[in-house]
């Protein structure tokens, strides 16, 4: 990320967070791209990085740009999530990655989720009776919900309902200090004394991702505090951004009919089709670091202590990286998109959150011919994650 020509920094008042911005933040992406390499946000007093390559290297440079201090964009948030994986640098990340991992393994998600091919089968079965449904929460959310839920090990009590809506809050307590942010500090509260209070060991499900996590801290690999934060970030993280990227595929399914025509033509197309959805509705917009020296990047200085703004979203419709970036293509394949992390901070539960997506979509496959939108899609707006609220759309 070194230039030897010298550029100076440029500065935009453009507000990311502001509700215009995160309920159609593509343009605004746009123009912070063409601004240069590196973007100051006055606003909020962020350096931002918007651009693929310079991304991508910034998430392979942990050492300069770290996650040690946090990566919401205000010192609260930061404080309450010390300890969390998303919040740490190697050496310590790797020994709380590593118990991730391990209880992340194949053989516990198909001990817990069973024949998740299956219950694809049986959930499109189901819809395809119904013809009309919801594309959120009948299809993106059924899967993951029953499936994480049971992973983490949650007691299967009247709380687990609760456990969406206070990680979409949880993600909007990481944006910078405002009253978005400020609101939803009640749901951070609630979702911290559940997992205290009655996501305690001894009443997670046997064998379960909580119980393999608290017996780590037990045998002293973690911590206590350790292994409350690593529950917190999966049941956000292992959630919400999962239905985000299901529902949202599906809906760029429907408005593509010619892409939809040949996934059915190409079920192989399948796999790909996903990461084309994550890839353009990137559930988790960006994450910010702390430049613990000065950094260069293409010329232009980021000084050290500085907070920087990663945008995943705006890297993954780079059109100096992706050809026609703002088209849905079934078959593009992108592999390398940012939509789930890179490098040291790649998602943990991108293995689980494509087994469930890709039998989703094969099982629709199978069955549906057309999908068809009948009616606008409802979407809120959230300081960090970018997905939707309804989707109401018929099959046949």
């Amino acid at each position: 990320m070194t230039s030897s020509t010298r550029t100076t920094v440029v500065e935009t008042e453009l507000d990311l967070f502001s509700t215009e911005a995160l309920l159609d933040p593509v343009p605004h992406y746009q123009t912070l791209r063409d601004l240069g390499p590196v973007v100051h946000m006055t606003e909020h007093d962020l350096y931002g990085l918007f651009r693929y390559d310079q991304v991508r290297a910034a998430l392979t440079d942990w050492e300069g740009f770290s996650s040690a201090q946090g990566i919401a964009m205000n010192p609260t948030a930061n404080e309450l999530s010390d300890g969390s994986l998303l919040s740490m640098d190697p050496p310590r990340h790797r020994a709380v990655r590593k118990v991730m991992d391990d209880a992340l393994r194949p053989k516990y998600v198909r001990q817990v989720a069973g024949n998740i091919e299956q219950l694809a089968d049986e959930l499109v079965d189901d819809l395809m009776r119904r013809k009309d449904f919801d594309g959120v929460t009948d299809f993106g959310a059924k899967l993951p919900v029953d499936i994480v839920m049971d992973l983490i090990g949650f007691p299967r009590d009247e709380q687990r309902d609760k456990i969406l809506v206070w990680a979409l809050g949880a993600f909007n307590y990481f944006g910078p200090p405002g009253d978005r942010q400020l609101s939803t500090f009640p749901d951070v509260q609630a979702l911290m004394q559940y997992l205290v209070a009655d996501a305690t060991p001894d009443k997670l499900l046997p064998d379960s991702f909580g119980q393999i996590v608290w017996e780590a801290a037990d045998r002293g690999e973690i911590s206590e505090n350790e292994a409350l934060m690593t529950m917190s970030a999966y049941a956000c993280a292992g959630l919400d951004t999962t239905i985000a990227g299901v529902a949202s595929t599906l809906w760029l399914l429907a408005q593509n009919p010619d892409q939809w025509a040949a996934v059915r033509a190409d079920p192989k197309l399948v796999p790909g089709a996903f990461l084309e959805g994550v890839r353009l509705e990137t559930p988790i917009q960006h994450f910010s670091r702390v430049t613990t020296e000065n950094r260069d990047v293409d010329g232009v200085t980021i000084p050290k202590g500085a907070r920087v703004l990663v945008s995943y979203a705006a890297a993954n419709r780079d059109e100096r990286h992706y050809p026609e970036p703002d088209s849905f293509q079934a078959d593009r394949n992108p592999a390398d998109t940012v939509g789930f992390g890179f490098d040291v901070h790649n998602c943990p539960g991108r293995t689980l959150a494509s087994m469930e997506a890709n039998a989703l979509f094969g099982a629709l496959a199978k069955r549906a011919t057309t999908l068809e939108l009948t009616g606008d899609p409802i979407r809120e707006p959230n300081n960090i994650t970018r997905g939707l609220e309804t989707l109401p759309i018929r099959i046949s």
